[in-house]
């Protein structure tokens, strides 16, 4: 199979070289043409010049894109040459709506689309071992797990198309209320006057321990905040919580909180920050 990756930012430039280093990558697309010319000659693949080309060769087709909007404009150029039988998979994070809609636009050109959304980070993009959920055809998925394992320590099939975009609004909500709690009770440990590296070392051993709090706890209270995960983009992810919460009818307060939070933080310049820089606010730094 012949695999084609498209997008190539933080995320999908440490898939894409996962992808290649399994020997499973044909070539690469990106808006900034000359992010995918490097890697391209990094990896010896074929670089693209845009979606319609990488689509007219490849059987899988990956996507790891910023918004709704994004996901379906490369959808659309897909569809204008992808060939019968492909399988597009998209590891964005979008809405269940806009993943139903792309399948339906593919079906139409005989092509299988898989909403894939990831969790994990760019350290789990780097190394391979992102979770992924997975919604759409069961045998469709099997069909390309050996190229999906090259990038994965785990993957999930949650359900019909959509129900991978539904599981990954559980993990960013899950990942609101974390930052919450972990950025306040920081921020309380330090107004006590302890050693915050020990009370960081102790607690990430013990019953409240979390992979946020051992990854993001030292460096937000040395006032470090780079990403990571982009503020922008978290925040962006739990507007569509906050829409599929609102057709749901559940009530998700710290959401909307952390919604308002980041807005906060944004409208200081500060969206291109890990999203551990909510510890700003706790610590009014």
């Amino acid at each position: 199979m012949k695999v084609g990756y498209i997008g190539l930012g933080a995320m999908g430039q440490g898939m894409a070289r996962n992808l290649a280093k399994a020997g499973q990558l044909h070539g690469v697309y990106n808006r900034t043409g000359s992010k995918a010319d490097a890697l391209a000659t990094e990896l010896q693949v074929d670089a693209y010049s845009s979606p319609q080309a990488l689509a007219a060769q490849a059987d899988v087709i990956l996507m790891c894109v910023s918004a709704d909007e994004d996901v379906m404009q490369m959808v659309l150029a897909i569809a204008e040459t992808v060939k019968p039988g492909s399988v597009v998979i998209d590891t964005s994070t979008v809405s269940s709506q806009t993943a139903q809609q792309a399948a339906k636009i593919l079906k139409a050109k005989q092509a299988d689309f898989l909403d894939a959304p990831v969790s994990g980070g760019v350290e789990g993009a780097r190394q391979g071992s992102l979770a992924m959920m997975v919604g759409g055809d069961a045998m469709v998925l099997e069909r390309v797990k050996p190229v999906l394992q090259a990038m994965t320590a785990r993957i999930e099939h949650l359900g019909d198309t959509g129900a991978g975009q539904a599981c990954k609004a559980v993990n960013q909500i899950m990942c609101a209320g974390i930052n919450q709690a972990v950025t306040e009770a920081l921020a309380f440990g330090e107004a006590q006057g302890l050693d915050m590296q020990k009370v960081i070392d102790v607690i990430t051993g013990g019953a409240a321990g979390n992979w946020f709090l051992q990854h993001r706890g030292k460096t937000m209270t040395q006032g470090v905040f780079n990403p990571g995960f982009k503020l922008a983009l978290h925040h962006k992810d739990l507007l569509i919580c906050q829409h599929m919460a609102e057709q749901a009818h559940v009530a998700c307060p710290l959401t909307d909180t952390t919604v308002q939070d980041y807005q906060q933080l944004m409208q200081q310049g500060l969206g291109d920050e890990d999203i551990s820089a909510l510890y700003r606010l706790k610590r009014n730094i």
